[in-house]
């Protein structure tokens, strides 16, 4: 059962976006630029002396939960950085990892056959006992609402990097 629930903690949401894998890794990556896209996460910063994306960088989110409230920092660390392939990174403090977010890039033509990037952003809860008792009480619902933000933000995404092609 475990097994079971760790696999469902998540979620994901990709989008077809008519621009390069490199132009749309300069957005996934920049984590300086969520604000534009993100509904919930509207400013972040690089920290602890990070100044752009690679392996162990640090980052700190500012967060309005579900667009209203409460309002906080959160502090996150990159664990995956592949150019024009992956950016994933941890939320959580030094110790404790709660949750995963991340962005997967793969080079697709479009229906039309024009050349483009199949994006998926996604989210996965580390498989604790506390995290697992939320995902059970709340998961479906939260899960709900990450997804709605998910594509809200690959919406915004795509609408910037295919003004700028």
């Amino acid at each position: 059962m475990s097994g079971l629930l760790s696999r469902e903690m998540g979620g994901e949401v990709s989008l077809w976006m008519a621009a390069p894998p490199e132009r749309v890794w300069a957005l996934v990556s920049d984590v300086t630029r969520i604000g534009e896209f993100s509904p919930e996460t509207f400013e972040g910063k690089w920290t602890r002396g990070s100044t752009g994306p690679e392996v162990g960088a640090s980052f700190a989110g500012h967060v309005k939960r579900n667009g209203v409230g409460p309002t906080y920092w959160t502090p996150c660390q990159v664990t995956k950085c592949v150019e024009d392939e992956a950016f994933e990174f941890a939320v959580g403090s030094d110790a404790v990892t709660v949750n995963n977010w991340g962005y997967r890039l793969q080079p697709e033509a479009g229906p039309d056959g024009r050349p483009g990037t199949r994006v998926t952003e996604y989210f996965r809860l580390e498989p604790r006992l506390p995290m697992r008792l939320y995902w059970l009480l709340l998961g479906r619902l939260r899960g709900r609402t990450n997804e709605r933000g998910m594509r809200t933000t690959l919406e915004r995404m795509k609408a910037v990097v295919e003004a700028e092609s």
